[in-house]
């Protein structure tokens, strides 16, 4: 199997048991503060990925850090990660973790490109239409490239919706050659 599928599959086991805890914001939240240690601090990387400390020895580590900071069952599923020797795809599984959630709570993300920067009320406005346009609630993630000229491109999965200046010129452009 491949790691995107794997941490997928470890994904949807969290989503399950923060179900369970009625905490899909908290549990994501533990899933990212453990993702951004692994990833930020060079010492708890090497000491995971080490393969002189056994499984045994990182887990009673692992319980022993986390004892009364983290619940219970998160601990578990940590210890299972580094049983598995799957630890070292916590940040992998933090990102699908909250692709899942969004899934779950309707919810999706666009990238959102605009000439020049967007005000507040333009910004509210965008994310108002889409959403809309989408029947889901969308968050808006806003990049500025001054070479579609205005107008706006917005990306959600695999659909474009290019409404830029530079596009229609192109258009224009076309049919006006393509005419002769």
């Amino acid at each position: 199997m491949r790691e995107p599928t794997i941490a997928k599959n470890y994904a949807e086991t969290l989503l399950e048991l923060a179900r369970k805890a009625t905490d899909l914001r908290g549990w994501g939240d533990m899933i990212d503060t453990v993702a951004n240690a692994i990833e930020t601090d060079r010492r708890l990387r090497m000491f995971l990925e080490s393969p002189r400390v056994s499984a045994h020895q990182k887990n009673a580590i692992i319980a022993k850090a986390y004892e009364g900071q983290l619940p219970r069952n998160f601990v578990r599923f940590l210890q299972a990660l580094v049983t598995h020797r799957r630890q070292m795809l916590i940040p992998v599984i933090a990102h699908e973790y909250h692709d899942l959630v969004d899934q779950v709570e309707g919810r999706v993300h666009a990238s959102v490109t605009v000439a020049r920067e967007a005000d507040d009320a333009e910004r509210s406005v965008v994310q108002t239409r889409l959403s809309k346009v989408f029947g889901l609630e969308v968050v808006p993630h806003f990049h500025v490239n001054p070479s579609i000229l205005g107008g706006v491109v917005v990306r959600v999965g695999d659909t474009v919706l290019d409404g830029s200046v530079r596009r229609r010129l192109t258009t224009l452009r076309s049919r006006m050659l393509g005419g002769r």
